[in-house]
């Protein structure tokens, strides 16, 4: 007779309302932000790279710090908390801005918050979860984040519509969903109990050594798919140029995130069946048939065809890349395991997005996503040769 498959908790649940309402915060102006930063406050698409290089880099590398913050103090709400109050206070940062070195200022703020809170809260989630069901948490939680996503494009749509184009205007608005994310963390999310051991004072930097061979793999995979996979404002940008007018360019996001959120789910409930490296192997595989797709397209309808295989890659990869840092960590040290992961994480995607602007001005959108295609085979391959026969077992 087979186990009964665990309850999910509800402070899991909570946790992916409150990223939800965080998400529909931060991409009611980042929908827009690629645009605004070019068509209102003049910059180049290099300025556009090195912003969101230097937001989503700073974002994963604060993780860093937050994580084993967490697990000395053996508590991660206090630390997840003052990150989404932090990302919530910077929001009218972006409404009054008048130049892209201050975009660069608001979205450094922004994502120092998104990386405080990210490691704690992910280790929250191992904490929580019980094993067997820890693909299907992580896949709630992003399913949920993703909701969100694609809810705050949509509503910057139609607040453009509503203000007239007036895209402060907008960017004022994202302070509300902020302030209720904020609210319902302080009062929905209840702090797991902690174990309290003699182990949780010893966590130090040289703690790294206890981590096994398999959470550095799950590093270096994540990092080089983050070196593959450049910034979303770069896919506004395409569809941007081949005609998809200003008011509905955040509608690129919204169709990644439908995707990405229907998948989440899915793949994490698979996941906890099958191995892991599995969904991480076919999400390098679809990625670089989405940068054929978005290289080549010569229409709307093809660039969305690719940025709706982008989603799914998103879907394959991300909750599967945290369940297996989770998988490989020790209790104790989850924080630490996280914000290592995130840290590599941090320096590829500053070193993708640069280069995705740099290719972009200097030789055009179809260099730019041949590189990320080439840079995703490359990171297919080591996979390959790193896990080796893992891949062809079918747990471990």
């Amino acid at each position: 007779m087979s186990e009964e498959t665990p309850k999910m908790p509800k402070t899991i649940w909570a946790l992916g309302f409150v990223s939800l309402l965080m998400d529909v915060s931060s991409e009611t102006i980042h929908g827009l932000l690629p645009v605004f930063l070019i068509s209102v406050l003049g910059a180049n698409y290099t300025m556009v790279g090195l912003i969101e290089g230097v937001g989503e880099g700073t974002a994963l590398a604060f993780k860093v710090l937050s994580g084993p913050i967490s697990d000395r103090l053996g508590k991660r709400k206090p630390i997840v908390f003052f990150g989404y109050a932090l990302g919530t206070i910077s929001k009218p940062l972006f409404a009054i801005a008048q130049t892209p070195a201050f975009v660069l200022g608001a979205r450094f703020f922004d994502r120092i918050g998104k990386g405080i809170r990210g490691a704690p809260r992910d280790a929250m989630i191992a904490d929580i979860a019980p094993p067997s069901i820890r693909g299907r948490a992580f896949g709630l939680r992003q399913s949920l984040d993703t909701v969100g996503a694609f809810t705050g494009p949509l509503l910057a749509i139609l607040l453009m519509g509503w203000t007239n184009g007036n895209y402060r205007a907008v960017f004022w608005f994202a302070l509300v969903p902020g302030v209720m994310s904020v609210a319902m963390l302080f009062f929905g999310v209840q702090e797991p109990e902690v174990q309290q051991s003699g182990e949780q004072k010893k966590v130090s930097w040289g703690s790294v050594r206890e981590f096994p061979r398999v959470f550095w793999i799950a590093s270096i995979a994540g990092a080089i798919l983050q070196l593959a996979r450049f910034s979303e404002a770069f896919l506004i940008l395409r569809v941007k140029g081949l005609g998809l007018s200003l008011n509905w360019s955040p509608v690129v996001l919204v169709v990644m995130n439908i995707i990405y959120s229907l998948a989440a789910y899915p793949i994490g409930w698979l996941s906890d069946r099958f191995r892991r490296e599995w969904f991480l192997f076919a999400g390098f595989i679809v990625l670089i048939c989405a940068n054929f797709v978005l290289g080549f397209a010569t229409n709307l309808t093809i660039a969305f065809a690719g940025i709706s295989l982008w989603g799914l890659h998103m879907g394959l990869t991300q909750g599967t890349l945290s369940a297996l840092v989770a998988d490989s960590s020790p209790a104790y040290l989850r924080g630490t395991a996280f914000g290592l992961f995130n840290l590599l994480s941090a320096v590829a995607l500053f070193l993708a997005s640069g280069i995705a602007g740099v290719l972009w001005d200097q030789i055009g959108p179809k260099m730019t996503f041949l590189a990320s295609a080439t840079f995703s085979f490359i990171g297919m391959a080591i996979l390959a040769a790193m896990y080796g026969r893992r891949l062809l077992s079918r747990r471990a």
